[in-house]
């Protein structure tokens, strides 16, 4: 397996609606398991194809680490509940940022294995959120796009200012020692060292 490069915000693969896969070979399967390992390289809990420059749909997640429950799903489709969830995110493509982020508590996806197979995850809290977040990622859509009010203002701000390039720029090169694979690059739904439920994601270094 392979640690894959990673995009940020500014490439438009990251603002691309995905293309269905339709091919279950060789390739898609090693695709998979380079983005699990590169998912738990950098941190992650979740990773979309187009954050590896891959406009496909599909994703990894593995919310509690290697050792944990980890899995992917081709051809999502998304269901949400109706109760709110609090809590922060950040994003791998989005170096450096983080903030609250309006989620629902319960979310479920169906879709496809790297086999073809029927799969199905339900959850509620940090995977939920995971799951809504990734598939957001499948559709052209970022996290910064569903805050709201000052949370969004201000990570608008940051964007913006003159020296948000310095720091994206000084992230990917951290992160280009690791990289092992001239694929595109790519983002993560990134994760706090020890973060609980509900808590900021990703927004550090890598």
């Amino acid at each position: 397996m392979t640690v894959l490069s990673v995009r940020t915000i500014g490439d438009p693969v990251l603002r691309t609606v995905c293309e269905p896969v339709t091919e279950f070979d060789a390739d898609l399967s090693r695709l998979i398991d380079d983005m699990v390992e590169t998912m738990f390289d950098i941190d992650g809990v979740g990773l979309a194809g187009p954050q590896v420059g891959v406009s496909l749909r599909l994703f990894t997640y593995g919310i509690e680490g290697p050792d944990g429950e980890v899995g992917h799903v081709i051809n999502p489709v998304l269901e949400i509940g109706e109760e709110p969830q609090e809590g922060g995110e950040g994003c791998l493509s989005v170096p450096g940022l983080s903030g609250e982020t309006p989620r629902r508590n319960w979310a479920r996806v169906t879709g496809v294995d790297r086999d073809n197979r029927p799969v199905e995850v339900e959850a509620e809290g940090l995977l939920a959120r995971c799951l809504q977040h990734e598939t957001d990622h499948l559709d052209g859509r970022l996290y910064i796009d569903r805050m709201v009010g000052e949370e969004r203002k201000k990570a608008m701000r940051a964007i913006r200012a003159a020296d948000y390039n310095d720091v994206s720029a000084g992230v990917q090169r951290q992160r280009a020692g690791n990289v092992s694979s001239g694929f595109g690059a790519g983002a993560s739904f990134g994760r706090t060292a020890g973060s609980a439920p509900g808590a900021a994601f990703g927004g550090g270094a890598r």
